[in-house]
């Protein structure tokens, strides 16, 4: 794993994308108008996890941002139980969150533990969205961009702009998340992948990193230590925590 070598219905689906992701949402509702089970399925979430979390809006995006998937999986887990499908979903949100705060071999584990059928099928963009991650972490960069390359080939969601905004970004910074553990990252990808960070606060670490690993690629050292300084406290369990040093040695040797 080393990386030194509608209008207002539209507003209020676009503010899920900090809760589930932008990932999760867009798979629904692109599969939404074309199959009534997971149009059921979609406005199940909405209604059992856009809901509670709109209405703490801040302190779940301090949660997401911390780095703690525990502190995570605990916020979500009233919510998460109320989910159709359970069998499936859970572990698709689980692998979710333990794949964007580093930890790689729980999100594998969660993924197999993911039962197939109607809303594993319909969780697609999901799941390359979650092994994207996984496969940079653990070193495949073909895989990685494969998937993400894969990812900008579905369809868009049948949605207002504000959401297809922030799936693009999403898609977009996925792209160059995984160019950037593949060493082939542009001047350009930084920023977008700080843009990302900040439109969706799950995966905010994972993007941070990647910006940083572009930009020690390109010898902004200055600027990578920026990105890396309030940096949580990673556990030695998370993929970040090998990664942090590795990436401060680089900008402060």
């Amino acid at each position: 794993m080393s990386v030194s070598t509608p209008p207002r219905s539209g507003m209020f689906l676009a503010r899920t994308a900090f809760v589930l992701s932008a990932a999760a949402v867009a798979l629904g509702l692109r599969s939404a108008a074309h199959k009534p089970l997971a149009a059921a399925l979609v406005a199940l979430v909405i209604m059992t996890m856009v809901v509670p979390a709109y209405l703490s809006r801040r302190r779940v995006r301090q949660v997401l941002r911390s780095g703690d998937v525990h502190s995570v999986l605990t916020a979500w887990s009233g919510n998460i139980a109320k989910l159709p499908y359970r069998e499936t979903m859970e572990p698709l949100i689980t692998a979710a969150a333990f794949a964007s705060c580093g930890w790689v071999d729980q999100a594998r584990t969660a993924l197999r533990r993911s039962a197939r059928g109607p809303a594993w099928d319909a969780a697609l963009e999901h799941r390359l969205f979650v092994e994207t991650l996984l496969d940079a972490f653990e070193g495949d960069r073909a895989g990685a961009l494969a998937k993400a390359e894969r990812l900008a080939t579905l369809p868009l969601p049948f949605a207002g702009p504000l959401l297809l905004g922030r799936v693009r970004v999403l898609r977009d910074a996925l792209a160059a998340f995984a160019r950037a553990f593949a060493h082939v990252g542009t001047p350009s990808d930084v920023a977008l992948l700080e843009r990302a960070s900040k439109k969706s606060p799950l995966i905010h670490w994972a993007m941070l990193y990647a910006a940083a690993v572009v930009s020690i690629d390109l010898g902004q050292l200055s600027h990578a230590k920026k990105l890396l300084a309030s940096a949580p406290p990673w556990p030695e369990g998370s993929a970040f925590c090998a990664f942090h040093e590795e990436l401060m040695d680089l900008v402060e040797g």
